[in-house]
């Protein structure tokens, strides 16, 4: 397919979304998922700098990253269980 086409359908469908309005109540869910992701590898983030002291490392991937966003802080405790006891 040519650059040109793929492009210029592309500046179509942003140029509708931005004259007819992007459709709320889908935009709202993945704003809230992504800012649910971001504070998961946060979280991760600080868990991994900390726990550097003790050799805790929880590598910071779309699964443990979900896992920490949703769950918070007891779902960050759980992979840290879960990388201490069994692997």
């Amino acid at each position: 397919m040519e650059p040109v086409i793929v492009i210029s359908g592309l500046v179509i469908a942003i140029v509708l979304i931005l004259v007819l309005g992007a459709p709320i109540k889908p935009m709202k869910w993945v704003g809230l998922a992504s800012m649910k992701l971001l504070i998961g590898v946060l979280l991760l983030f600080f868990a991994n700098v900390f726990g550097a002291s003790i050799g805790l490392h929880i590598p910071i991937n779309l699964f443990t990253a979900v896992i920490t966003g949703l769950l918070g802080v007891p779902g960050l405790l759980s992979l840290t269980a879960l990388q201490l006891w069994v692997l």
